[in-house]
């Protein structure tokens, strides 16, 4: 049971790196949206069963905790991972994972902003190298026209990204400590939260292309499902025992090295990687780690 805590939140980088990349070929058939609240309700019948089989009853918990983790679902789940598929659309696997690597600083900021933490000066360097190794790599000359079309785009997408898995990782924080529910009914709440807020707005135009795909290849739900299992199902419930049982900082810190992993499995699959993309990971990474040093 020792550093369960940060194992857990290493999983959950593992995980979200490996199926970025299946995410990513996905783009061109499911609209940002849709493809989030697909894998969400496919993750959430998983929970329902797990609770059920596991006979955990409603936990004892409500009032501002419960908000609490309804909140961090809607921004962290139906806000940013939203914004993470489009960002992928865009920026590729790598450099949309590397923006995350700009939570830690964000979640730093947050809770002086909210809940009145200090910041050291030791966290400002860690800021200040986070920030130069994503410059690093996001202003890597882009290889084609379709790249540097997107690039802009991308950005903005990461962005909200970034700043809404900070926001969801606080209000999660919040509710789990000294509170006695378990990580797998925080997952669901905070599941059920996301998927509610996404499912008003399933039906527009631009997911019209994703269903028609469904009706016509019911082997998608099947993809989808085993996805949905592996990245929402099992990341999210590690992300929340990482939560409950590693410090804010450092869990986000090591749910941040997605980017780490990312590289290594590319490399792993014979694509070119560049010393440059190198470097701005293990800047960005280094920055991650000073950051909560300080």
């Amino acid at each position: 049971m020792v550093w369960r805590g940060e194992w857990a939140a290493l999983g959950a980088a593992l995980l979200w790196a490996s199926m970025s990349r299946i995410y990513v070929g996905w783009g061109k058939t499911f609209a940002p949206l849709l493809l989030n609240w697909l894998k969400g309700v496919l993750a959430l019948g998983m929970f329902a069963l797990t609770l059920g089989w596991r006979g955990e009853g409603w936990p004892p918990v409500g009032g501002w905790p419960l908000l609490g983790l309804a909140l961090s679902g809607v921004l962290g789940i139906g806000v940013g991972d939203t914004a993470f598929f489009a960002a992928l659309n865009s920026l590729g696997v790598q450099r949309t994972l590397l923006m995350d690597s700009l939570s830690p600083m964000l979640v730093t900021l947050l809770a002086w902003a909210t809940l009145g933490e200090g910041i050291q000066a030791g966290q400002l360097g860690g800021m200040g190298l986070t920030v130069t190794g994503v410059v690093l790599v996001v202003t890597e000359r882009p290889v084609s026209i379709r790249e540097r079309f997107h690039l802009w785009p991308g950005l903005g997408w990461g962005g909200i990204f970034a700043l809404s898995q900070a926001a969801g990782v606080v209000l999660s924080r919040w509710a789990l400590v000294d509170s006695p529910i378990t990580p797998l009914w925080s997952t669901t709440i905070r599941l059920l939260a996301g998927v509610l807020v996404l499912g008003l707005g399933v039906n527009r135009p631009v997911c019209r292309p994703g269903w028609q795909a469904l009706r016509q290849q019911p082997a998608w739900l099947w993809s989808l499902t085993g996805t949905a299992f592996l990245s929402t199902y099992v990341g999210i419930w590690l992300q929340q025992t990482a939560l409950k049982w590693a410090p804010a900082g450092i869990a986000q810190t090591l749910s941040s090295t997605s980017p780490l992993f990312a590289l290594g499995l590319a490399r792993g699959a014979g694509e070119r990687v560049s010393r440059r993309a190198w470097w701005g990971v293990g800047i960005a990474l280094a920055g991650c780690w000073w950051l909560f040093q300080g």
